[in-house]
C-alpha cells in the first residue's frame, strides 16, 4: 500500500495493471496525454488504463494514499483540460467499452470507454437512441454527468432524463449501484454535479425508438434577419425538431463557395425526431428564410449525424457558455458587429434553443437546475498565435457581457478554467449547498477535484 510519503513505483504500478501503464518516456505517453481541445500540455506521472471497476477503486486508493492529482479521462474533451493532470495520475477508462443493449426492454448498460458516436450507431442497428451531444467522439462519461444537451433535447430530454441507474466508485474505494432507490441522493448528483461524486463505471440508459430522421446542415447567409428568423422558427417548432445555430466566419468547407469563405454565416444543424414527412414540412420554413448557402438536410438514420470527425483536429479556443432569454434583431446584430470585427482565425456564437422535454421535467428533480433556461449561447474564438490569446479573451469576454440577459446560468459541460463564480452560476437556486452536502458523504477529502469542483460542505 502507498502513503502520502511515499513515491510512486512504475515497477509495481507496470505489474500491478499488467503493462497498462503509461509514463514520461513512454513512446505512447504524448499521445495517451492529449486531450481534443489543443494548448494543453499537462505531463502527467502516470496514466493507467483500466479495464473495470475494481481496477478504478485501486487507482482511487493510489490517489488517496499518496495524495496525487487524480484526473479522470473518458473522451478527453474537457474545456479546462480536467482530463490530464499535470503531475499526478490520470486515470484512463478508455478500454471500458462494454456495451449490452436490451433492444426489447429499450435499455442498455454500457462502460464509459465508448463514445457518444459509438454507442449511437451500436443501438442505432435496433432504431434506438439516447440522446448526448452534437460531437460523435465526446466520451459517454462527462457529457453524462454534466446534463447532456444534444440533438434530441426538445424531444427526449437531456442525456441525463434517460440515466437509470449507474455503478459508481466512490472516494473511499467502494462499488456501488446507485438509482431512485439506492444511494438516491448520490444518483440525484450525478445527473448534472459533474465528475464530484466518484468515477461512473457502468450507466444504464434508457433508450427511445428514433430510426430515420430529418436532419443535417444547412447554412445560410448571417444577418440580422435570417438569425432572428432562425431562432424563431427553432422556438415555435414542435418537440421534434431541435437545432443548432453557429452565427460564425465561414471556413474554406469544399460544399462552401469560395467567395463565402471568412464571410459570416449561418450554419444551421437540423434533427427531426419523427415521421419523414411531417419533418420535411417542418423544416422548409427553415429553408425559406433565405437562399440557402449549402443544404444538406436530407432524411437519414439517426446515426448518420455524427460523421467521422478530422483525426487529429486539436483547436485552440477560449470560450464563455451561457443563457439566453431572447434573440431580437439588437442582439443579433450585436452578435454580428463582434463577429466582423474578430480577428480570430474563427470566431463563432452558437444559438441552442431548449425547451420541450428537457422544461417538462422539474428544476430540482437532477443537479441540471437550468430547466426553464430558453437559449444557450456559446462564444468561442478559435487562434493559432499564443501571444493573441488576452486579445480573443476579450472579445468574448466582451460580446458576453453585450448579450447578457436576465438568466445569469452556465452549463458545467461547457465551462472553461473561469473560477468559482462561474462554477457557482452552472448550480444556482439551492443546488450548490445540495450538491456541497453530498460532496462530503461521498467524498469528505476532495479526491475528486480536478474538475469544476464543489467543495465539500464542512
Amino acid at each position: 500500500m502507498y502513503t502520502k510519503t511515499q513515491v510512486l513505483s512504475i515497477s509495481e504500478l507496470r505489474a500491478s495493471f499488467e503493462g497498462r501503464v503509461i509514463v514520461p518516456g513512454d513512446g505512447e505517453y504524448d499521445s495517451a496525454r492529449s486531450t481534443f481541445y489543443g494548448g494543453i500540455d499537462h505531463r502527467p506521472a502516470a496514466i493507467i488504463r483500466v479495464r473495470d471497476a475494481e481496477e478504478v477503486s485501486r487507482v482511487i486508493t493510489l490517489a488517496r494514499e499518496t495524495g496525487l492529482e487524480l484526473a479522470i479521462r473518458s473522451g478527453g474533451h474537457s474545456a479546462a483540460g480536467h482530463s490530464v493532470s499535470d503531475g499526478g495520475i490520470v486515470l484512463d477508462l478508455s478500454l471500458m467499452r462494454d456495451l449490452q443493449i436490451d433492444a426489447a426492454g429499450r435499455t442498455a448498460w454500457v462502460q464509459p470507454g465508448l463514445t457518444a458516436g459509438e454507442y449511437t450507431h451500436a443501438a442505432g442497428e435496433y432504431g434506438l437512441a439516447t440522446g448526448f451531444g452534437d460531437t460523435g467522439s465526446v466520451g459517454i462519461g462527462g457529457i453524462t454527468i454534466g446534463g447532456g444537451v444534444g440533438y434530441l433535447v426538445r424531444k427526449h430530454g437531456l442525456t441525463i432524463d434517460d440515466l437509470l441507474a449507474a455503478e459508481v466508485v466512490t472516494a473511499d474505494g467502494q462499488i456501488r449501484h446507485v438509482d431512485a432507490d439506492s444511494h438516491p441522493a448520490l444518483f440525484w448528483a450525478i445527473r448534472g454535479g459533474g465528475g464530484n461524486f466518484g468515477v461512473v463505471t457502468r450507466f444504464l440508459f434508457r433508450l427511445h425508438q428514433v430510426d430515420s430522421i430529418v436532419g443535417g446542415l444547412l447554412v445560410l447567409p448571417a444577418t440580422t434577419e435570417t438569425i432572428t428568423s432562425f431562432i424563431a422558427l427553432a422556438e415555435s417548432a414542435p418537440d421534434e425538431l431541435s437545432t443548432i445555430a453557429n452565427v460564425m466566419t465561414a471556413p474554406p468547407m469544399p460544399f462552401l463557395a469560395e467567395e463565402y469563405h471568412g464571410k459570416p454565416i449561418v450554419m444551421g444543424m437540423l434533427v427531426y425526431a419523427g415521421d419523414v414527412n411531417e419533418g420535411e414540412k417542418v423544416v422548409a420554413p427553415f429553408r425559406a428564410i433565405a437562399t440557402p448557402l449549402a443544404d444538406m438536410v436530407r432524411p437519414m438514420k439517426y446515426p448518420e449525424i455524427y460523421p467521422p470527425e478530422e483525426a487529429g483536429y486539436h483547436p485552440v479556443a477560449v470560450s464563455r457558455t451561457m443563457f439566453i432569454d431572447h434573440v431580437d434583431r439588437a442582439v443579433a446584430g450585436t452578435i454580428l458587429d463582434h463577429i466582423r470585427a474578430s480577428s480570430a482565425n474563427m470566431a463563432v456564437t452558437q444559438l441552442r434553443v431548449l425547451g420541450g422535454a428537457m422544461a417538462r421535467v422539474p428544476a430540482d428533480a437532477t443537479a441540471f437546475a437550468h430547466r426553464r433556461s430558453r437559449i444557450m449561447a456559446n462564444i468561442a474564438a478559435l487562434y493559432s498565435q499564443p501571444e493573441q490569446k488576452p486579445v480573443h479573451e476579450g472579445w468574448v469576454a466582451n460580446l458576453a457581457a453585450a448579450i447578457q440577459q436576465s438568466d445569469m446560468g452556465a452549463y458545467v459541460n461547457f465551462l472553461g478554467n473561469e473560477g468559482p463564480e462561474r462554477i457557482r452560476a452552472a448550480y444556482p437556486r439551492g443546488t450548490w449547498e445540495r450538491l456541497a452536502t453530498i460532496k462530503a458523504q461521498y467524498d469528505p477529502e476532495n479526491i475528486f477535484r480536478l474538475n469544476q469542483n464543489i467543495a465539500p460542505l464542512k
